[in-house]
This record gives structure tokens, C-alpha cells and sequence, in this order.
């Protein structure tokens, strides 16, 4: 992987469940423009509540796969698939057991080294469909 803040964020935050790297990555005026979570905080707390919630709910959760990765000027962005045991409550959803392998793209803006802005798509639909709590 390379050293790209995105890739360091999916990494090191959502896998390697390093919550005190979200002070140094994230501006404290971050915006991010994807749906948020039920009871997500504005700002660089939301960021750090995302990654919470994400690693509470599978805290075994991987990157398999973040690629392809652009960069161009202050825009990063990457497609990442990441697997993971749902082993604790997401979004009012109980632990189901059951093994996950989902995708997302994002799209951040750097400014002075650290995540300012997000815009993301993910397959949530096929998220809660393996979790059970949709039908497929």
C-alpha cells in the first residue's frame, strides 16, 4: 500500500483500530458529505466516531484490497474492499457472527497534511444483506 493519507486511514484507523491518529490525520474542521451514522458527530469527532462504531461492530475488520488509488493535487481517492466478523452491534443491528466482505469508494481532500473533506459511496445494501438485516 502506499503512503497516500487515505491508504494511512484505512489502514492504521478502521484496521489497525489506532482511534488517536484521527488528531493527527483530520483537520478539526473536517467535512464529510456521506450519510452519516445514526448519532455521528460533525467534524473530526465524527470521523473518530465512524472508525469506533466500524471497529466496534467488526473488530477484526481487514483491508483486503484498496485499490486503485489516485492522487491528484489535494484529492486522494481509493476504492477499498475490507472483510471483517460482525461481532457487535452496528447501527442497532446485534452481532450476527456472520463473515463480511464489502466495498466502498472515497474521496478526500488534503490540506496541510491532514484529511479536510470526504465524499464516499458504500455498498451498504450488500452489507446489510450479509448481516441479515436486509433480505438478498
Amino acid at each position: 500500500m502506499s503512503s497516500m493519507l487515505i491508504n494511512r486511514f484505512y489502514s492504521e484507523v478502521l484496521a489497525g483500530g489506532n482511534f488517536a491518529l484521527v488528531d493527527e490525520m483530520v483537520t478539526d474542521d473536517f467535512i464529510d458529505h456521506e450519510l452519516a451514522l445514526p448519532g455521528q458527530p460533525p467534524g473530526k469527532e465524527g470521523a473518530r466516531f465512524f472508525a469506533h462504531t466500524i471497529r466496534t461492530a467488526f473488530p477484526d475488520i481487514s483491508v483486503k484490497e484498496a485499490q486503485p488509488t489516485l492522487s491528484d493535487g489535494d484529492l486522494e481517492a481509493a476504492h477499498v474492499v475490507m472483510t471483517g466478523t460482525h461481532q457487535g452491534e452496528l447501527m442497532g443491528i446485534p452481532a450476527s457472527g456472520k463473515t463480511v466482505e464489502f466495498g466502498g469508494t472515497d474521496i478526500i481532500r488534503v490540506q496541510d497534511g491532514k484529511i479536510a473533506e470526504h465524499w464516499g459511496s458504500t455498498d451498504t445494501m450488500s452489507l446489510m444483506q450479509q448481516i441479515g438485516a436486509l433480505p438478498e
